[in-house]
């Protein structure tokens, strides 16, 4: 699995950070952080989840 983020539209609702907080965090002003671009795969639900909920849609999951 890759994911990738786009800091650019990130509202900063932070719905991945609850989701999957091994793979998420977000900076001083809220705007999404990827912790790792190829989590383990014990986090990979959390990570498809943290995708579909994310209301700006700015996760993106490969494989």
């Amino acid at each position: 699995m890759h994911v990738s983020v786009d800091k650019d539209l990130c509202i900063g609702a932070g719905q991945c950070v609850v989701t999957a907080p091994d793979v998420f965090d977000q900076d001083d002003d809220g705007i999404v952080e990827l912790l790792t671009d190829h989590p383990a795969e014990t986090d990979h639900d959390a990570v498809r989840e943290a995708e579909h909920v994310c209301p700006a849609r700015v996760i993106a999951v490969e494989g």
